[in-house]
């Protein structure tokens, strides 16, 4: 088999408050972009990968506590694609080709315009690590002590998070050169 069947853990549990701070009128997750909401449209993205997921929603004080949660959920995959739930635009096969990644690859992420994007795919070896992370500490901290393996892809999605208003009416602009709004 190549490859492993990681668990998406699709990251929501964020407040947001750089997007709020900087005029965002909702919850940048809850925000429009096009029909749906930006929460959806990386849903959408995540079920049309056909890979499983968890998506942790529950609050939690910061990014380390949020990913230490959703592995402890899932804890018995074969391994994690951590995914912040504001790239909407990350096209499913991004995702399919970091979970094919070979089995030995423990640190894979993928690569669009020399940009290093998300998901990132941890393998069990980086279980323990991931369970302790805490706080704003976020998955920097584990695939630091690992090997980094990339991918390229050509996706920007798989680098358009959502911060601000003004990143938000970028990935519409990209979402409409897409074609698909």
């Amino acid at each position: 088999h190549h490859g492993m069947n990681p668990v998406v853990l699709v990251l929501a549990s964020g407040r947001g408050e750089r997007f709020l701070a900087s005029g965002g009128s909702t919850h940048k997750l809850q925000a429009r972009l096009g029909d749906k909401t930006v929460l959806q449209h990386t849903l959408d993205a995540v079920r049309a990968s056909g890979l499983p997921f968890h998506v942790e929603e529950a609050p939690h004080p910061g990014m380390g506590d949020s990913i230490a949660a959703a592995v402890r959920a899932t804890a018995d995959a074969e391994g994690w694609l951590i995914l912040p739930a504001d790239l909407p635009l990350v096209l499913p096969e991004t995702l399919r080709r970091i979970a094919d990644a070979p089995d030995e690859q423990t640190v894979v992420r993928p690569v669009c315009l020399g940009q290093q994007g998300h998901p990132v795919r941890f393998s069990r070896a980086c279980g323990a690590a991931l369970l302790a992370l805490h706080g704003d500490q976020g998955a920097a901290a584990v695939v630091r002590r690992h090997r980094l393996w990339t991918v390229e892809v050509d996706d920007l999605g798989c680098i358009t998070d959502i911060d601000t208003p003004e990143d938000l009416e970028q990935t519409l602009q990209l979402l409409l050169a897409r074609g698909v709004a």
